[in-house]
């Protein structure tokens, strides 16, 4: 069993990664760790790509890595309008300690699109009490905005990983066999549930998954209750919306393994 230590880095796949990289700096803060993409072949052999090349940029906000990866040839755009319970809707949360101030400044941005109705939503206590917004960035990727209340932020938190899933079970089975434990679950309700997911009844089942060596950032799993057609649309690794979740794991794990370079 493979056993997994703490999540590296959230890697989107992307069509123009440097005009992406800007967007993420002026509408977040993040800092690029790389002044200039670079031609990643050992990516590029990851996602199948023999005959291809793969340029990337690395984004640090706070402790927290995302990698923005263009492939040579590219994939498909991402699909307009994927709605939250359907599988293919991978997002991350980017926490921000003033939403008034984040999202005044998100609105003075072009080329995003808003997934929530009505601006910013303050979610009950029983759906963690925080104050959300969900939208998407220019190339269609979902993303979230995350505000607790004042005193309530974890420690070290920037982002987090949400995937969506038909089956809770099913899923917490897989990523238990990599060594992420459950560590909390809530079922979120309401109106303000509804405008911030822009789905009328919505009722989610939410679970945190976290590795062994690190909280943060960690993976929660969203399965949206109802009778939704979930007949999963397949992506190549070279899509847009393949986004992907890279876990770091133990040394040991890797016997047996030929590393890429």
């Amino acid at each position: 069993m493979t056993s997994v230590q703490k999540l590296s880095r959230i890697t989107l796949i992307c069509r123009q990664a440097e005009r992406l990289a800007e967007f993420y700096t002026r509408a977040f803060g993040f800092a690029c760790i790389e002044d200039t993409l670079k031609i990643d072949p050992g990516f590029a052999e990851l996602i199948g790509l023999a005959k291809g090349q793969v340029r990337t940029t690395s984004l640090r906000l706070g402790n927290q890595v995302i990698a923005l990866a263009e492939p040579q040839p590219a994939g498909c755009s991402y699909p307009g309008d994927v709605p939250g319970w359907d599988p293919l809707f991978q997002h991350f949360a980017i926490v921000v300690s003033d939403m008034t101030a984040a999202y005044a400044n998100l609105q003075a941005l072009h080329n995003w699109t808003p997934i929530s109705t009505d601006g910013p939503q303050i979610l009950p206590s029983s759906s963690g009490g925080v104050t959300a917004f969900k939208f998407r960035d220019p190339e269609g990727h979902p993303l979230e905005m995350l505000a607790f209340a004042p005193g309530a932020t974890p420690a070290h938190w920037a982002i987090r990983s949400g995937i969506s899933v038909a089956d809770t079970s099913r899923s917490v089975a897989f990523y238990s066999r990599l060594g992420l434990a459950r560590t909390a679950s809530s079922l979120n309700v309401g109106r303000e549930q509804e405008k911030l997911d822009n789905l009328l009844g919505a009722v989610v089942e939410v679970t945190a998954l976290v590795p062994p060596m690190q909280a943060v950032p960690h993976v929660e799993l969203l399965c949206y209750r109802g009778n939704f057609d979930r007949r999963e649309l397949l992506t190549n690794r070279n899509d847009v919306a393949a986004t992907q979740l890279v876990f770091e794991v133990e040394r040991d794990a890797l016997d047996g393994i030929v590393a890429l370079s």
